[in-house]
């Protein structure tokens, strides 16, 4: 006798897998985020900050699909630790735009390793883990649509 598809059961929902899984690779930054005094949110504004200096506000909460609420208190945080500076725009005194301070551009040479180490955590080949982004990219254009 076959056993039913249960679609309430927690072992078969993907979003549970999803959700532990982001949970789970968060917890593993931490120690090395520790070390930074970056939580993981900052953290991701920075890798954008030291790609993109100068981006507006507006800009990098789209890239992060974060809102205002979000980004606002975690921009002031971050300016607290002096590592960016909230400036206006030359262009459009209305927009707000962001510049690293020496301090936060130093911290990309500490923040350098943690890519490879996380990689060395998740494990899985360089495909493998090209393929997950890649499907999670998919999940989350699909939901935004």
């Amino acid at each position: 006798m076959s056993e039913k598809f249960d679609a309430l059961a927690l072992e078969n929902q993907v979003c549970f897998a999803l959700y532990s899984a982001t949970n789970a690779v968060v917890r593993a930054y931490r120690p090395l985020l520790d070390e930074l005094s970056l939580t993981y949110p900052q953290y991701l504004v920075m890798m954008v900050l030291w790609k993109e200096p100068g981006i507006s506000v507006k800009t990098l909460g789209e890239k992060l699909h974060l809102d205002s609420g979000t980004l606002t208190p975690l921009l002031k945080r971050l300016e607290t630790k002096q590592l960016v500076i909230r400036d206006r725009s030359k262009e459009d005194e209305r927009v707000r735009v962001l510049q690293l301070t020496p301090q936060g551009l130093a911290l990309k040479q500490q923040a350098s390793q943690i890519p490879q180490l996380m990689r060395c955590k998740v494990g899985g080949s360089a495909d493998e883990l090209q393929q997950l982004k890649l499907l999670s990219e998919k999940v989350l254009a699909q939901l935004q649509a």
